[in-house]
């Protein structure tokens, strides 16, 4: 004969989500690992792609800081924001990844 306390204890962990629904499911239960990209991702790709077709000058170092911000910023929202824990780890990758790449160029 089980108690009350016990049926909700089989509910309760039956109702509990496994590691992987919480790192790659949605509020809603549906996975989520790729989205359609935001303003900051397109502004951030776009720039991204002028730093390597635009020739030295004022115009590429404008093309550089645009490219920074946005991908600080994208990577920002997604960690804060994210729908889930890999969207929240990918933006925290991104933004170390950044951090790392601009102190190491900084220091040549």
């Amino acid at each position: 004969m089980t108690s009350q306390l016990d049926r909700d204890l089989d509910t309760f962990e039956a109702n509990k989500p496994s590691l992987v629904d919480r790192i790659f499911r949605d509020s809603q239960g549906n996975i989520v690992i790729a989205q359609a990209p935001n303003l900051p991702l397109l502004v951030a790709l776009t720039a991204t792609f002028l730093q390597f077709v635009l020739p030295a000058g004022k115009i590429l170092t404008l093309a550089e800081l645009v490219a920074f911000g946005a991908w600080f910023t994208w990577s920002w929202q997604e960690i804060f924001s994210g729908v889930n824990y890999f969207r929240r780890g990918l933006g925290l990758l991104v933004f170390v990844g950044l951090l790392t790449l601009s102190l190491n160029l900084g220091s040549l």
